[in-house]
């Protein structure tokens, strides 16, 4: 599979996916969209109510969405037990070219390399407040065995990858979600919201990041 290092708006770097012919990231902005959609309008939403939070990543990527939770998460002092789910994993030499360095403080980029250190399938303890457990793995072969208070749904595009976009799978969420938890997602798309509702969710339009006019945050 072709990947190659693309830089976004905002000056931070994302990955372009030739086979699909997408990108991992807005090209408007890697960091301002990741920060806005799934900081802004998921983490500091269930964090009103909760100070334990399991959080289940749809795509963890470059793994950018499970740092900016976990320095959300030492900043609140909150505990957080995160599951990234991802099918086609990256290269660490391809990560490397991202250079978040430039991004983070030196400590938060050692977390950074920390996370993508680890072996996937085994949960590890980053630091005292965040657990990571990578899954190789097909969403729609997924088993979930823990109910979960945060959903990031950051799969590619719907016309993508329109087998991760279906009411099965929202279903399949839904089942597998705590009273009261929260899923966002950056697609704004009729159809989507419309699986999302039949699955059960109640679906709320939100102002999208810069370049999208909108995105959608579900509740259970």
């Amino acid at each position: 599979m072709q990947r190659t290092i693309l830089q976004t708006a905002d000056n931070s770097n994302t990955i372009y996916f030739k086979e699909l012919d997408e990108t991992f990231h807005s090209k408007n902005g890697a960091l301002q969209e990741s920060v806005h959609v799934f900081i802004n309008a998921g983490f500091d939403e269930i964090i009103k109510t909760k100070k334990q939070v399991n959080i289940f990543e749809v795509g963890f990527g470059t793994g950018l969405n499970a740092l900016l939770t976990l320095i959300k998460c030492c900043e609140k002092k909150v505990n957080i037990s995160y599951i990234g789910i991802d099918a086609f994993p990256l290269e660490k030499k391809l990560i490397d070219k991202l250079a978040y360095e430039n991004l983070f403080n030196k400590n938060n980029f050692l977390f950074f390399n920390k996370m993508h250190a680890t072996k996937w399938g085994e949960p590890f303890l980053i630091n005292e407040n965040f657990t990571l457990k990578k899954v190789d793995a097909k969403l729609e072969n997924y088993l979930f065995d823990a109910n979960f208070d945060l959903i990031y749904f950051d799969a590619f595009a719907p016309d993508k990858q329109p087998e991760l976009w279906t009411e099965d799978i929202f279903k399949q969420i839904f089942d597998n979600m705590n009273e009261g938890g929260i899923l966002v997602t950056y697609s704004a798309k009729g159809e989507v919201r419309r699986c999302m509702e039949r699955a059960g969710f109640n679906v709320e339009r939100l102002p999208g990041p810069k370049g999208k006019r909108e995105m959608l945050r579900a509740r259970k």
